[in-house]
Formats: structure tokens, sequence, C-alpha cells
């Protein structure tokens, strides 16, 4: 009995995380189309473009930038103290945490603001675009309620509230899109197409969002703070109530910093376009090109090439807590099957998206932004470093859950070097003396930069654990079921091409290659029977394919 119990519990608790990837992953994709769906119409609204693109991108750049010092690594880091204080019972340390933590953020949430509202002048002049220092002001009072807003959500995670910071990131999306359209036809009815007024009343939007997340945090906290968060019987006394504020603030920034350097240094390595390219494009080209050029690289290309990342962000926050739990248990041979199987889904999901992008480069671009559809050649370079982007992000997680927390940010660091120097060599050659000079030398500067990442924290993950991943298995049949893919979507579109709109001929060359690529991979098998088993809902799957003729083998 005491066996079939366990076996229950690990049961459950692989359903569980197998269905959290799932819930993060859709959560993620929402976020991500909600936000194409009010950058697709910025980009096409007339007055807007590729320059509104590059103001309000060069602001928003600032922006995350502070907004990664002043509050990312902040919801799991009040998530790992809170969820200690829980699991030994200490409802009252809980509590003195999560109040201590909410002082401190709301003081650094403020700075924040602060330093963005005196320091918007000097900040745009220093980018090139003093355009952006409107957005750059309207953007500052968000650092103030998104502070706030983290240390909530990570007092919900630690509770294992998980879907309370769901609903709350859904929420503030749904509103900032909402918010966008409506601040941005305001704008044009009363002072007409005015860019940089349109740019800056669509950041409107962005604050008025994450105040109103940050209304449903605090409302849900109000409604459920007498909730007992203790559950079990084993209450100890708290260890907290005799510790300093300062020593809970040390104890809160120790574990967050740590956890906030890589997204630091991802937010730094797009600011490193902000503050060089305008300016070096503006040694060879007038200001207004130089900012159009700048707009395609910030706005539509950096939008497109981030979606894959989307899907995988799940396995990469999944991996964390599996990977540490795994170790503690001196069950290390699991967790290093399911890196490997991380890994192998990196690949599946996003080469794929690559290989489309480079491929249906103008077509996607044209079909998404008819008004504003230049910079295919950008996005074919810089959608390359999506693949490496995608298995760096999949392996810090592993390397975070193995406790090896400063890794990812040493790589990245060395990458972003790379990223600076390329873009001061590269960025100020015409791209008609060089192919990959101009906003096309930045694009390559980040191949780079990601690539290097990868192939250090890739290093270190092989000589931490004994990963077994077959290069054919991993590399090869993906990368032929990528190539079957392109060839017959290809194909479909140029026979279309001439019969039909070009737009329709885009959207089914597309839905084909979907179609192809799923066969592909089932063709040639990419997955194993085991690798199938541990995706959620499994057995259902591999039963289906059994039935199909695909796989042989039933489960015993």
């Amino acid at each position: 009995m005491v066996a079939n119990n366990s076996r229950t519990r690990k049961k459950v608790k692989k359903e569980s995380f197998m269905q959290g990837v799932l819930a993060l992953m859709f959560s993620q994709v929402f976020i991500k189309l909600l936000g194409y769906v009010y950058r697709c119409y910025l980009t096409n609204k007339e007055g807007f473009g590729d320059d509104g693109n590059a103001i309000y991108g060069a602001g928003y750049n600032i922006y995350a930038l502070l907004l990664t010092i002043s509050s990312i690594g902040v919801p799991n880091a009040v998530s790992k103290l809170i969820s200690e204080r829980i699991t030994l019972g200490d409802s009252k340390g809980a509590h003195r945490i999560f109040k201590v933590a909410l002082a401190t953020f709301a003081v650094i949430g403020l700075i924040g603001t602060l330093f963005l509202l005196l320091g918007a002048k000097p900040l745009a002049n220093m980018m090139g675009m003093p355009e952006a220092e409107m957005v750059l002001v309207v953007l500052s009072p968000s650092l103030f309620f998104v502070a706030i807003c983290s240390v909530f959500r990570g007092f919900f995670n630690g509770q294992s509230k998980i879907k309370v910071t769901a609903n709350s990131q859904s929420l503030e999306q749904v509103f900032k899109t909402v918010f966008t359209i409506v601040a941005v036809e305001l704008v044009v009815v009363f002072t007409g197409l005015n860019t940089q007024i349109m740019a800056a009343g669509a950041t409107v939007a962005t604050t008025l969002s994450t105040m109103m997340s940050f209304f449903y945090l605090y409302t849900f906290y109000k409604l459920h703070r007498k909730e007992k968060l203790v559950t079990g019987q084993n209450v100890v006394k708290s260890s907290i109530a005799n510790k300093t504020v300062m020593q809970i603030v040390k104890a809160i920034l120790w574990v967050s910093i740590p956890m906030s350097l890589s997204a630091i240094l991802t937010s730094l390595n797009r600011n490193i376009d902000s503050f060089t390219v305008m300016r070096l494009l503006q040694k060879y080209l007038p200001y207004e090109e130089a900012r159009r050029q700048y707009g395609i690289l910030s706005g539509k290309v950096e939008l497109l090439t981030g979606l894959p990342l989307a899907f995988n962000v799940a396995f990469a926050t999944a991996l964390v807590p599996a990977i540490a739990a795994a170790k503690a248990n001196r069950e290390l041979s699991k967790g290093v099957k399911r890196i490997s199987f991380s890994l192998l889904t990196t690949v599946v999901i996003v080469l794929p998206c690559v290989v489309g992008m480079v491929v249906f480069a103008d077509p996607i671009l044209k079909l998404i932004f008819p008004n504003a559809p230049d910079g295919a050649f950008i996005m074919q370079i810089c959608v390359l470093a999506t693949i490496f982007t995608a298995m760096e992000q999949t392996i810090n997680g592993a390397l975070q859950g193995l406790g090896k927390i400063f890794v990812p940010a040493a790589a990245l660091t060395i990458g972003v070097l790379l990223k600076l120097i390329l873009n001061l060599i590269l960025v100020p050659i015409p791209r008609e003396v060089f192919p990959l000079g101009g906003v096309v030398g930045a694009a390559f500067a980040t191949d780079i930069c990601h690539l290097t990442a990868f192939c250090i924290v890739f290093t270190i993950l092989k000589k931490s654990v004994n990963l077994k991943m077959s290069f054919s298995k991993m590399m090869i049949k993906p990368l032929l079921a990528s190539g079957m893919m392109a060839i017959v979507s290809y194909g479909t579109y140029m026979l279309l091409n001439s019969i039909i709109a070009p737009k329709m001929a885009t959207i089914i060359a597309l839905f084909v290659a979907v179609i192809v690529y799923i066969l592909s991979v089932l063709i040639l098998k990419v997955f194993s029977k085991e690798d199938i088993l541990m995706l959620p809902y499994g057995q259902g799957i591999y039963s289906i394919l059994v039935k199909f003729g695909i796989y042989k083998e039933k489960i015993r």
C-alpha cells in the first residue's frame, strides 16, 4: 500500500511538472501574440512605421534595462524565501519577508522612476535620438508599479498560487494592447500624425497596464490575506522575528541579484544597439534614414525573431526547480534525462522557425507589415541568433538548477563584449562596401554574442553532467525535417504566387510548412518512445502513433 502511494505521488508530481510547462508555454505565447497585435498595428499605422518604432524602441530599451535592474529576479527570490518559511510552518516569518520586500522594492522602484523622469533628456541625447525623451518620461511611473508587482508575484508564487501571477501578466498584456490602440488613435484625432507624440501615446499604455496589474494583485491580496499560509502541523517559532530589517533585505538581494544578472545582460545587449547604431549610422547616412534603419531592427525584426523563444521559455523556467529537486534527492540521472529531452525539444521547436524565417523573410514582412515591409536581409541575419539564444536559455535553466547561477551571466558577459566590439567595427561600414556592414552588422554581432554564450554554457554543462545526446538525433534529423519543410513549402509558395494573391500564397505555404515539418519529424522518428512518454499526455500520443503504424512497440 505504501509503495502504491509512493508511485501515485511520483506520478502526480510528474504530471504537475508537465502541466506547468504547458501552462507557462500557453501563457507566454498568448502574451507574445497580443504583443504582435499592437506592434503590427503601430508599424502599419500611418505616421508611425519604422520611424515610430525607432523612437518607441530606443526609449523602451532604456526602460527595460532599468526595469530589469529594479525588479527582474525579485519574484523568484521572494518566492524562494517565502516557500522556505511556509515549509517550516513559519507564517509570521513569511509575512515579514513579504512586507520588508515590498517596502524595499517600493523604494528601489521609486528611485528608478525619478531617475528615468529626471534623466529622460540626457538619456535620449546619449542615444542620439532626442525624440525619445517624451517616451522615457511617460514610461517612468511604470518602474515603481512593476517593482511592487514583482514582490506580490513572488509572494503568491511562494504559496504555489502561480495562476495569480499568470492572470496578472495576461491581464496586463490585454490592457496594454487595448490602451495602445486607443491612446494612439486619440493622439491622431487631437494632434494629427505626429510620430513623436504617437510614440509617447503608445507608451502611455505600458504605464496604465502596469497600474492595472498592480490593482489586480493588491485586490487579490486584500481579499485573501487572512487565509492561513501554513497548512501543515509542524509550526515552528519564527526565526525571522529575530532578524533586523537590513538582514532580511540582504537575504532578499543575495538571492535576487544572481538571478537578475543574465536578464540584465540581455537587456544591456539590446541597449548596445540603442547607444551605438544610430550614432554610427549617421557617419554616412542622413539622420532620418539612420532612424528608419534602426527602427527596422528594433521594431519589426526583434519582434518577429523573438516569437520562438516564447515557446521555449517554459522549459527553461521549469528546469530550474526540476533539476534542483533531482540533485537534492540524489537522482541526478533523472535530471540529466530531463535536460536532454528539453534540449531536443528546444531544437525541434526553434529550428524550423529559424529556417522558415530565413526562407520566407520577405513574404512574411509583406504579409504582416504591408505598409512598412523593408528589412528582409536584416531579419535573415538576425534570426540566426534565435537558435543559439533558445539553446542557451534552456541550458541556463539547467545550470541554475545545478547551482551554477553565475555561469550564464559570465558567458553572456563575454558575448556582450564581443557584440559591442563588432558593433563598433561593422556598423560604421556602409552595406555597399561590405554586406555585413551597417545595421546588418549589428544583427550579425548579436549572432556572435549568443553563439559565444551558447558554446561556453554548453561546455560547462557537459563537464557538469554526463549528457547522453546523439548528434544525429539532436541536429541531423531536425535539420533534415526543416530542410524538407523549406523545399516543399517554398515550392508551394512559388507555384501559388503566380496564381493567387501573394499574401494568400504566403499563408498557404506557411500552413504547408507546419504540416510537412510535423510529418517529417514523425517519419524520421526524431523523438524516441521514452521522449514521447515525457510529453504531456505522452501515453495517449504514443498509442495513436502506434495505431498509425509510425511506431511499432506498444506501451506495456
